[in-house]
């Protein structure tokens, strides 16, 4: 017979949010909590994620916690934007510090959770057929964890060995005199790109998408800088916290058009010689007006073109087909410079698909590639993605999968209809990936915290959404995008089209962290309205 184990709250998964989420729940309201982590460390994406060149996209004096001054104070970061071995070195720092591995199972998948409503409990299993069951079930299990691996046929007639990004080896993988052919060119392949072709014999890239890219220069944290950070801990903070994408920088308050084409041109140049995500905010319309956006992509476009030498190639690479910022904006540390390399060369999917993955290689409609080594920089099933992995069923046996058949539903990203005290951080329907994580995170948690807190303190045994609340919440989130650029990039992972099948539905919610927070500020003020209590 098997013994289940009984707790106040289970969270799933260990990453910024788990972790996070143990804190407040365990040191700050006391509550019986366990953390359950198919890993074997905490990390969370950075655990997983350990391909050539992974590194953080925000700078690294805001991607971090806030919620603690003392742990601002004595971390100090190496970099601008850190590899994935120094964030996770933070975050270890992190389950250290506040002695969080006690209440962390590793090692341990959850396949299903089950919510009983006459015990009120939520009843979860691991792939090891482990039995738990808690009042509270908060998933934080991350919108880029869910690894997408393309169908293509003959992968399994393939003699080398094929690896994707999102579940790299930890030991790492030699690329020294071997055929690599990397599939991908979002984010993470133009991360990859430049380091596997230092030591690869041979690098082609296969492109689909062409895609916009802004330098990072990243480069070691000054004395001065480091010292700036812990002396202005507090306003960096602020200025996340009231900012649209949760960065510590601010948008410009100037439209394209109040400057002439030669000052634009100007501003432009210097925003790309300074590099990172702060190019966005260059101008304040360019991603509200299309004629304003094609000014910055002409001056992208122009600077691939000045860096790419073969004109094939740079005509290639150059032609994106959708507006800057439109899709995830990604930075990069010579990306376009290594198609320069004699061992680098771009396959460009568009004028010949790929057919099929053969015993030797990769073979497109133009030719076979003789292949050793095949990456898959193909991205992630996001945001639903992770809880389509479990099998998640509400009141009345309500399965997550049949709820979200259309695509995501929820109120507020934080709760879905069916579900009583059930919390997702940072699911579909919150700002999540078109926001520097930890503000979100950080903001989710403390939210969802406050509201256990209010619960227990008028016992109050269930609280849950309802399917008109969901709808006018998604409703909202359409609007939001649609008065945006974003949803002109129809092939973008923000609405599930990297996935054959998913729904194209615009998932992540666009009216910016400030503005997000001022609802659920005034949703808990309003006794938490648009939630149905429960006793």
């Amino acid at each position: 017979m098997t013994t289940t184990t009984e707790f106040d709250a289970i969270v799933i998964g260990a990453g910024f949010a788990g972790m996070y989420q143990l804190i407040c729940l365990r040191d700050r309201l006391g509550l019986k909590t366990r953390v359950l982590e198919a890993g074997d460390g905490v990390g969370g994406t950075w655990y997983w994620n350990r391909y050539p060149g992974a590194r953080c996209d925000s700078e690294s004096h805001s991607y971090q916690y806030y919620f603690s001054r003392e742990l601002v104070q004595e971390w100090e970061w190496s970099e601008r934007y850190p590899q994935q071995p120094e964030i996770l070195r933070y975050l270890n720092h992190v389950a250290d510090r506040f002695d969080l591995r006690r209440d962390i199972e590793f090692n341990t998948r959850v396949t299903a959770a089950r919510y009983d409503a006459a015990a009120n409990r939520w009843h979860v299993t691991t792939a090891a057929g482990e039995e738990m069951s808690c009042t509270w079930l908060i998933t934080a299990i991350g919108c880029l964890s869910s690894a997408n691996v393309p169908n293509i046929p003959g992968l399994a007639d393939f003699k080398g060995d094929w690896y994707h990004t999102g579940q790299w080896p930890h030991e790492g993988v030699d690329f020294t005199g071997k055929r690599v052919g990397q599939i991908g060119t979002g984010s993470t392949g133009i991360q990859a790109v430049p380091v596997i072709a230092e030591t690869a014999a041979e690098l082609t890239v296969f492109q689909r998408t062409a895609n916009y890219s802004v330098p990072a220069h990243n480069a070691p944290l000054s004395p001065e800088f480091k010292r700036y950070v812990k002396e202005h801990a507090d306003d960096i903070r602020d200025t996340t916290r009231r900012t649209p994408n949760g960065h510590p920088f601010e948008i410009a308050q100037r439209s394209v058009w109040d400057v002439s084409a030669e000052e634009r041109e100007a501003l432009y140049e210097k925003a790309w010689e300074k590099g990172g995500l702060q190019f966005r905010a260059t101008f304040q319309d360019l991603l509200v007006d299309k004629a304003a956006n094609d000014t910055a992509a002409a001056f992208l476009k122009g600077k691939i073109r000045s860096i790419v030498k073969d004109p094939a190639t740079a005509a290639a690479l150059a032609d994106i087909d959708h507006p800057y910022a439109a899709k995830r904006p990604p930075i990069d540390s010579f990306y376009f410079e290594a198609f320069n390399r004699p061992n680098v060369h771009l396959v460009d999917l568009r004028s010949k698909p790929i057919e099929r993955i053969t015993a030797n290689g990769v073979k497109t409609s133009g030719a076979e590639y003789p292949l050793d080594i095949i990456v898959f920089a193909t991205g992630f099933d996001a945001m639903t993605g992770p809880f389509m992995r479990m099998d998640i069923a509400g009141r009345d046996g309500l399965k997550l999968k049949d709820a979200w058949a259309a695509g995501p539903r929820t109120y507020l990203g934080l709760q879905v209809a069916g579900f009583p005290n059930l919390f997702t951080v940072t699911g579909p329907g919150s700002p999540s990936v078109l926001c520097n994580m930890p503000v979100c995170i950080e903001q989710h948690v403390e939210w969802i915290t406050d509201c256990i807190a209010h619960l227990r303190a008028n016992n109050i045994a269930t609280i849950e959404t309802s399917d008109e609340e969901a709808e006018k919440w998604v409703a909202h989130v359409n609007d939001a995008a649609n008065a945006t650029l974003l949803p002109m990039a129809g092939h973008s992972w923000y609405l599930g089209a990297n996935v054959p099948g998913k729904p194209r539905v615009f998932m992540p919610y666009a009216g910016g962290m400030l503005r997000y927070r001022e609802i659920c500020n005034h949703v808990a003020a309003r006794n938490y309205a648009g939630f149905k209590f429960g006793t």
